[in-house]
């Protein structure tokens, strides 16, 4: 469970002296060790601990509390982003509710595609049908929780985050975003495409989030970055969507690369396609497996981090605005934090590439 600071630094109360941050992380801090909390901070990440429609390696679900743990060790200075600890950013309390949710219903949905394996489809048998519409049930209870979680911050005026968890968590705050922005684009990292229509007959499954997201009649623009592992069903909706989906392919990305042309100018490119107001949703599957090999489902090829974060600050640099940011599928690993150090890392990029671009002043 996520605990606040309560001796070192009340930002309201403006008592920045008491906090150093070279200094070792307090045992109490909240996330980086900064000494703020969701009511003090400007940017507020919301944890979802989810998993329930993995369909290859689980472990996502613990990757929020491994992020929070690992970003104790994470530098505070940023060369991008001045004074960005001073930004104010914090993390809510992991909700044990979706703890327990989630250890049930992923339980019963093993039992659903072992059965699925063995042919028992839910359209021909009853047993099967009636796990999937508690487990279809489930998702949506966490996409409810989610969206009301984001719409309390969004109504203070914050910034909002989301650490995942698998690729599934962030719809609720997507539609939360589609409440205040009459419309956005969205950023996409992944090896998938994550374009498929209730992949397993799971209407809310990590493999269709971006299919749902596209239920938004506000989100005008869905770029997607490093895709590598797609079905012929996600080809032809990018094909057919008329330009409101648009894949930059890992193999393309590689053969400009490799005919001579700058990634400069392939980011310009993606960059190009967006709208003023961007959302940032990161598989860390889209970097190259090294980086994070625990992760559920790994695809050879891929982003180095520096190259995926020059993205976001190509971005940020060209004006537009980021509205909210996810970053989902780490798992960590059993004998090291190596995927959480980079989920951490990433995560302190991104949220202060965010505070930049909305011109988030520092709060003390």
């Amino acid at each position: 469970m996520v605990q606040t600071e309560t001796d070192t630094l009340n930002p309201a109360m403006g008592e920045s002296s008491a906090f150093d941050p070279n200094s070792l992380a307090q045992k109490d801090s909240n996330i980086f060790g900064l000494p703020f909390t969701p009511e003090t901070a400007q940017q507020v990440i919301i944890p979802v601990p989810w998993e329930v429609t993995v369909s290859y390696n689980a472990g996502t679900a613990a990757g929020p509390e491994a992020i929070f743990q690992a970003s104790k060790q994470v530098d505070l200075f940023d060369i991008d982003v001045q004074d960005a600890w001073k930004l104010g950013l914090a993390m809510l309390d992991i909700p044990k509710k979706l703890v327990r949710l989630n250890a049930k219903m992923r339980e019963k949905a093993e039992k659903y595609i072992a059965a699925l394996e063995d042919g028992k489809d839910a359209s021909t048998n009853k047993k099967s049908a009636a796990l999937l519409a508690e487990i279809n049930f489930s998702c949506e209870q966490m996409n409810t929780w989610v969206f009301e979680q984001a719409q309390a911050l969004l109504a203070q005026n914050k910034l909002v985050g989301l650490i995942g968890g698998d690729h599934s968590t962030p719809l609720g705050l997507l539609r939360a975003l589609a409440t205040k922005h009459l419309e956005f684009g969205i950023l996409h990292f992944d090896a998938h495409a994550d374009l498929r229509d209730a992949y397993e007959g799971f209407k809310y499954s990590h493999a269709s989030i971006m299919f749902n997201a596209l239920d938004i009649r506000e989100l005008t623009r869905l770029v997607q970055v490093g895709i590598r592992d797609f079905c012929q069903q996600e080809y032809d909706l990018v094909k057919d969507s008329g330009g409101r989906v648009v894949s930059f392919y890992d193999r393309t990305i590689n053969s400009r690369l490799s005919e001579g042309e700058s990634w400069k100018n392939i980011t310009d490119d993606i960059i190009s396609h967006l709208p003023e107001k961007v959302y940032v949703s990161f598989d860390v599957d889209g970097f190259d497996p090294k980086l994070c090999p625990n992760t559920g489902t790994p695809v050879p090829g891929g982003l180095e981090f520096e190259q995926a974060v020059y993205v976001v600050k190509r971005l940020v640099d060209s004006g537009k605005t980021i509205i909210g940011f996810d970053i989902n599928e780490v798992a960590p690993g059993k004998d090291d934090e190596w995927d959480a150090n980079v989920g951490a890392r990433l995560t302190y990029r991104l949220a202060n590439l965010a505070a930049l671009s909305n011109n988030l002043k520092p709060i003390c």
